[in-house]
């Protein structure tokens, strides 16, 4: 278990880091913060040595760097992370995982569609539209503004082998996909990167997702079926914002006595 000084001095350098990235920390010293001898560990002190050698000018390399130091901070910091990055950083995926406040969890969800809380581990959150300006259109882009009470209705129960190979597909695109993960060389990697993600929420979680083939059968293949062949009741937005159109989406919701985990890859063009 980290200190609460480490812990908090990771938390402030991912947040420096994501602010840098973003190109919201323009006016951001590389050093975010001063530390004692010896706090925050090494992995804060190699970021931070790293962050001082980039080269400011131009801004939009500097981005490109920084973003790549991003990655790289943060499989760094968990094997969790590590295994999220590698399988869905590549494709149009949201992941997040919030607290569990509730015993009625899909409040809990609805937490996370709207970011309105953090991970409780502080691990990382995969969310290309975090800073995206079609937020304030719809705050919970890329989800539609649903209702809490009305998610359960729209979700059925999948069993944690069907959980994984869900996740897995999600490293596929859902168009014109050129190597489904049925057929890639890394298949076996694939797949445990899904279970290591899932495994975060013990044996005990249940599973839920909004793909129609689970409301007959709590273990569909989705291995088999890809992502192009799967469909869903859409969460997404239907919004046309930006010139993006949001076509289809398939999401895992993870449950435990303290987490809910949100999954969610989504079409669009």
């Amino acid at each position: 278990m980290l200190a609460s000084a480490d812990q908090r001095a990771l938390d402030l350098l991912d947040a420096h880091l994501e602010a840098l990235w973003d190109a919201t920390g323009d006016a951001l010293s590389p050093d975010p913060f001063s530390l004692a001898a010896g706090e925050g560990g090494e992995l804060v002190h190699w970021t931070l040595d790293r962050l001082r050698s980039v080269p400011r000018e131009p801004k939009d390399a500097f981005s490109r760097e920084v973003g790549g130091l991003l990655a790289e901070f943060r499989s760094r910091r968990s094997p969790w992370n590590a295994a999220a990055l590698r399988l869905l950083y590549d494709t149009y995926t949201f992941v997040s995982t919030g607290p569990r406040r509730r015993e009625a969890w899909a409040h809990d969800v609805h937490a996370v569609f709207h970011r309105t809380v953090t991970d409780p581990r502080g691990w990382v959150r995969l969310d290309r539209d975090r800073a995206n300006p079609a937020r304030r259109t719809v705050p919970a882009h890329p989800f539609a503004p649903l209702d809490p009470a009305n998610l359960p209705a729209h979700l059925y129960p999948l069993e944690a082998k069907s959980a994984v190979t869900a996740l897995a597909i999600m490293a596929e695109e859902w168009q014109a996909e050129p190597a489904p993960v049925r057929f890639r060389p890394d298949r076996d990697t694939l797949l445990a990167d899904a279970r290591c993600l899932l495994e975060r929420y013990g044996p005990g979680a249940r599973y839920w997702t909004n793909a129609t083939a689970a409301a007959s059968d709590p273990a569909p293949d989705f291995l088999a079926s890809g992502l192009q062949n799967t469909t869903s009741h859409c969460f997404h937005t239907c919004e046309y914002i930006a010139g993006l159109d949001i076509f289809e989406d398939l999401g895992v919701i993870a449950v435990n006595e303290e987490e809910v985990g949100v999954f969610w890859s989504f079409g669009a063009y």
